[in-house]
């Protein structure tokens, strides 16, 4: 299944929320396309980045967790890197990106990347003004070294309005399943919507190039975006489907009885 790259940093608008019928349906349709690709990439030796970025609440978790839910996570390895200790500190800065870069046959998905120093580290003062800036000059040659390498390099920016952000923190607040998901930096970084616009907008300026241009994704339905991003990352990355293989058969077994005298601990039926 092979389609031509469109244009970089192009946007596509929500219309209007999606219903669960209908995404589930088409979400079935993406993952049985994405189980090909992935049979693709390991019968291939491909090796594919794929990194998502965005504001805190842009929906970049649930956007990977319906990329990979259903396809192997020794293929789909998604990698979130916690703050530089301190010996990382004291490395070279994509050194430590560069360690999880794919071998043939991965797809490494980066949840967040090199690019936090052009975002929360500049905003929030974590580097200086000129390590972000001598980022931003050095980025686009390290995707060039990569892309150079065989590797195909995907970079998702996920955009969210300053209405949507607040109503999924607030909601993270109020849900006993999602706070853990709202660190202290979220809310450090809560009141800094301009400087990150800036930061997005320095970003992209630097390093959209020809060989690693950036695409964004409107998310204020978290839903459409999931189903939109999925189909945009199986449209550039050439697959096919491989040749069908001979229809599975469970051979026949036998089983004695499944009666046994050791003292199982079972858990209680409380549901």
């Amino acid at each position: 299944m092979s389609k031509t790259k469109k244009n970089p940093a192009k946007t596509t608008e929500c219309a209007g929320k999606l219903g669960r019928k209908e995404y589930d349906a088409q979400l079935e349709k993406l993952h049985i396309e994405l189980v090909k690709l992935q049979q693709w990439v390991v019968a291939k030796g491909l090796k594919v980045i794929v990194v998502f970025e965005g504001r805190d609440g842009a929906g970049k978790g649930g956007t990977i967790k319906a990329l990979t839910e259903r396809v192997s996570p020794r293929v789909f390895r998604v990698v979130a890197l916690p703050a530089p200790t301190d010996r990382e500190k004291t490395q070279m800065y994509m050194q430590r990106y560069v360690r999880h870069l794919p071998a043939a046959g991965e797809v490494v998905i980066f949840d967040r990347s090199w690019y936090n120093r052009a975002g929360v580290e500049r905003v929030m003062g974590f580097c200086t003004p000129e390590q972000s800036h001598k980022f931003l000059e050095a980025a686009p040659t390290f995707e060039r070294s990569i892309v150079e390498s065989g590797i195909i390099l995907l970079k998702y920016w996920l955009e969210v309005s300053p209405e949507e952000q607040s109503r999924r923190l607030e909601g993270r607040i109020s849900d006993g399943r999602k706070t853990w998901k709202l660190s202290p930096m979220d809310i450090k970084s809560y009141n800094r919507w301009d400087d990150y616009t800036q930061a997005r907008d320095d970003m992209f300026a630097a390093s959209d190039t020809s060989w690693a241009p950036w695409y964004m994704a409107h998310s204020e339905d978290k839903k459409r975006v999931r189903l939109n991003l999925i189909s945009h990352l199986l449209e550039h990355i050439p697959y096919e489907e491989l040749p069908a293989q001979k229809p599975i058969k469970l051979p026949k077994r036998r089983v004695k009885a499944s009666t046994s005298n050791y003292p199982f601990r079972i858990i209680a039926e409380k549901f």
